[in-house]
């Protein structure tokens, strides 16, 4: 039995070990992740999936992004599945969850870098997505579009950007900030 809920502060360091497993180290370099750094995902899409034991098993984030000027959407990513599970589904039920909730909470376009043959499934295709870009090095058959809301990426064209709200400095860094552009200013 895999429950899919909303992801805790207690599932971060599980989370961060699962990415670290399904990806590598070479997670930290992807274009798509420079469009998460510094940044909170969306409210309401961060999804965890944890087995009968309460091991987190999958995970899935959406972030908030706009798809060339004034258009917005979300970043779909990263979409991870246990190794020892893999096969079995749930990265497609953690798929119709996100999509779901988007969906439930207005959200009109979902943009993702994957697979299409995977993703086609969901109704991702690389059609919609076709007038726009990555802010860094990418691969065009990977850069996917849905639309939730009929017409909300139609003519989108331009560059991504993140518009998500910032995630919070520690106190301890905010400290640390302030006290090296004292240092510069004198």
């Amino acid at each position: 039995m895999i429950l899919i809920r909303h992801e805790t502060a207690s599932d971060v360091g599980a989370r961060e070990r699962l990415l670290d497993i399904c990806f590598g180290e070479s997670r930290y370099a992807k274009t798509s992740q420079r469009l998460r750094e510094g940044r909170l995902p969306a409210d309401g899409l961060s999804l965890s999936a944890e087995d009968a034991d309460g091991r987190l098993v999958g995970t899935v984030r959406l972030w908030h992004v706009e798809a060339g000027r004034g258009r917005p959407a979300l970043l779909l990513g990263p979409l991870a599945v246990d190794p020892s599970i893999q096969g079995c589904g749930l990265g497609g039920s953690l798929m119709q969850a996100a999509l779901g909730r988007a969906q439930k909470l207005g959200h009109g376009a979902v943009l993702l870098m994957g697979d299409a043959p995977y993703y086609a499934r969901f109704g991702f295709s690389g059609d919609k997505a076709a007038g726009l870009y990555m802010p860094g090095p990418f691969e065009r058959e990977r850069l996917l579009g849905l639309e939730l809301e009929p017409g909300a990426l139609s003519g989108a064209s331009g560059v991504l950007h993140a518009t998500g709200a910032f995630e919070p400095i520690p106190a301890f860094a905010a400290e640390t900030l302030v006290a090296d552009a004292r240092r510069q200013a004198a």
